[in-house]
């Protein structure tokens, strides 16, 4: 077990080669954190920042504990957040312009940032926070995928109130997270497209959801920390405002159906950090051999360059096999394959 130093990643965020690979991932499963998690751990062992996560999180080879802040603050859509799998369309609770001035608007000012306050965090490692969903996403669930699509055209002035009430409140949630002195970077977690494009039309994007993620990296900046966008999708037609206009550090999530990472890393890997990019169905259905040849390739390519960190294209879910997760993750912190 190698021992955690987080400006190794501070290195990779801000485009430098760092000393030894670099892990990067959001939420490793359940199964996986309990795995490597120290000996004696109890029941309730859960929360934000609980001394057996962090530690877990440290014998998987990170630099860093994934922490969301600001308990009690978020954009809760009722019936819909207790689905497991829903249509981007139903559950929508503000429809017009009555329903947005009678929703009940959360203050982060009022929320719990007790799990950010000296968490017990192994020596070396800080926390990455990230948000409640984003600018995107929670217009999304508030409103409805669609009936966002139709107010663009029919009433955009109510589009700038909805993405204003939603995209004032986050960038306060990350102002308010940055100060804390165990945060060492943080993550604006907001999905912004399909497979093929953006939700909305490149303009549509700058101007209410680009203008707002602008913001977000500024508050985030004049705290003297990284700004990190996870964001699924085809994000080619605005890649160009992420890396230039918002300023983003390092962008996260990507998929081999819709640009494979060395391709990812080719095209814009001098302009931004690239930080994961092992796509989550290549780790399901590859041997541990075929994704150890994959990682160490990707970071030879990344040699010398830097502003790369290892990890899956998204996530760790339950569904990935855990000898496969390992494979990639050993490359790393054991230097095999």
């Amino acid at each position: 077990m190698r021992p955690p130093d987080f400006d190794q990643l501070l290195t990779v965020l801000r485009g430098g080669e760092p000393d030894r690979p670099v892990l990067f991932e959001l939420p490793v499963n359940g199964e996986l954190i309990k795995r490597f998690a120290e000996p004696g751990v109890p029941e309730d062992w859960s929360g934000a920042a609980s001394r057996y996560l962090a530690l877990a999180w440290r014998n998987l080879g990170y630099d860093y504990m994934l922490c969301r802040g600001g308990r009690g603050f978020g954009f809760p859509s009722g019936e819909r957040e207790k689905a497991s799998s829903v249509s981007m369309n139903e559950g929508a609770v503000i429809t017009d312009r009555a329903t947005l001035e009678a929703y009940d608007w959360r203050d982060p000012e009022r929320a719990d940032y007790s799990a950010l306050d000296a968490p017990p965090l192994p020596e070396g490692m800080q926390l990455i926070v990230w948000g409640p969903g984003g600018v995107l996403e929670n217009a999304v669930s508030l409103v409805g995928y669609e009936r966002l699509c139709y107010l663009s055209l029919d009433d955009p002035e109510l589009l700038d109130d909805v993405f204003g009430e939603i995209g004032s409140r986050l960038v306060r949630y990350y102002e308010l997270c940055a100060g804390y002195e165990a945060v060492g970077a943080l993550m604006a977690n907001d999905d912004w497209g399909f497979k093929t494009q953006t939700m909305f039309r490149p303009d549509d994007m700058r101007r209410w959801v680009i203008s707002w993620h602008t913001r977000i990296a500024e508050v985030i900046h004049a705290a003297g920390k990284p700004a990190i966008l996870h964001s699924c999708g085809n994000l080619t037609a605005v890649m160009d405002a992420v890396i230039g206009t918002i300023g983003y550090d390092a962008k996260h999530s990507f998929e081999d159906e819709i640009m494979p990472i060395e391709d990812v890393y080719e095209r814009w890997g001098d302009r931004i950090a690239i930080l994961g990019g092992i796509d989550v169905d290549f780790l399901c259905r590859a041997t541990p051999e075929q994704i150890q040849r994959r990682c160490r390739a990707m970071l030879e390519r990344a040699g010398g360059r830097g502003g790369y960190a290892l990890g899956s294209g998204n996530s760790i879910p339950s569904y990935v096999p855990q000898e496969n997760y390992i494979a990639m993750r050993d490359v790393a912190v054991q230097g095999v394959g």
